[in-house]
């Protein structure tokens, strides 16, 4: 036997005994961050980023341990601040609501833009979200972003979810279900439920973003939920976090620019190839929703939410600290 295969082979045992006995790994594996994220799973338009990432349809950076944990709209902020996840959606609202409870919780990236949409049967009279009131009405649980934003936007044309309507609480696919039975005489619900609903005769007669434009004068898009942590996890974490901004906004920009993605991607969504109607409206109706800068005009936007929602009584007090973590010069925008 050559010097050079047993030299190999010494050492390759050794390698291995390494690993048998815990010896300490290489230093470009000791250096990868354990990320563990939350996963909204069907139903929800966040759907489609473990399988694309999964996928290689963005490069993960070898220092991020990437792992999912599955959960749904409201279920997964609860997931993040009792500690299952690391990284959870998470709106401006629902942080600045935990804070005074003692969970110190930060966004660090963008996600998606507000996609809450009222949706009527086709052959209902209601034009206008005010025509509901003292009606049924199924939505995404009080802990969720999208019921959040529904009732600031509301308070902001003046009628409160909380006061004015019967509500009914739920994930999405419960909803849809509730609606589909005529239990409830409307929805807001978000997307893909939205579309699918459409696609089978339903309206749509307000979107929450432009009820939120149309009172606040505000043209840009409102900023539903980002990427959060729990703020000691991101300042411990920076170096990973910042990694990670990159690679969500990187994955929903390729979203944005290749919108047939979200045709492709339909069975991520909980949608069946015999909903070809609903499946051709995606494109046209998601591309938008998927935000991708993280700069100061999100920042104000996200500052006006919160200044908005405690003078509407929503929240009792602004947080000390910013719900926002601004990206690395350059990054995001």
């Amino acid at each position: 036997m050559s010097q050079t295969r047993r030299s190999f082979l010494a050492t390759a045992a050794l390698a291995s005994a390494g690993a048998v006995i815990g010896l300490p790994a290489s230093p470009a594996l000791a250096a990868r961050t354990a990320v563990r994220m939350s996963s909204p799973g069907p139903g929800t338009a966040g759907a489609i980023w473990k399988p694309l990432i999964e996928a290689g349809f963005v490069k993960i950076p070898p220092e991020l341990d990437l792992s999912w944990i599955l959960g749904n709209p409201g279920q997964v902020q609860l997931q993040l601040t009792a500690g299952a996840v690391d990284v959870s959606a998470y709106g401006a609202l629902g942080v600045a609501e935990i804070a005074p409870r003692g969970s110190d919780v930060v966004i660090f990236a963008p996600s998606t833009n507000n996609h809450g949409r009222w949706i009527v049967r086709g052959d209902s009279s209601f034009k206008a979200p005010r025509d509901l009131i003292g009606k049924k009405i199924a939505t995404q649980p009080e802990s969720s972003d999208t019921y959040r934003q529904a009732r600031l936007a509301g308070l902001l044309h003046g009628y409160d979810l909380k006061k004015d309507f019967e509500v009914i609480f739920g994930p999405p696919t419960s909803n849809l279900a509730l609606f589909s039975r005529g239990d409830v005489d409307a929805v807001i619900t978000i997307e893909p439920t939205a579309t699918r609903l459409i696609a089978g005769g339903a309206r749509e007669i307000a979107k929450v973003g432009e009820l939120w434009q149309t009172a606040t004068n505000d043209p840009a898009p409102l900023l539903l939920i980002g990427y959060a942590g729990r703020r000691d996890w991101v300042e411990q974490n920076r170096n990973a976090v910042d990694a990670l901004r990159e690679v969500l906004i990187e994955l929903n920009r390729k979203i944005k620019a290749q919108p047939e993605l979200i045709a492709q991607q339909h069975k991520a969504y909980g949608i069946p190839d015999s909903e070809r109607g609903a499946i051709d409206l995606l494109p046209g109706r998601m591309a938008d929703l998927y935000a991708v800068d993280w700069n100061q005009a999100v920042f104000a936007n996200l500052d006006r939410q919160v200044a908005e929602s405690v003078k509407a009584g929503i929240l009792p007090t602004a947080p000390k600290k910013p719900v926002y973590l601004p990206a690395l010069a350059g990054a995001g925008q």
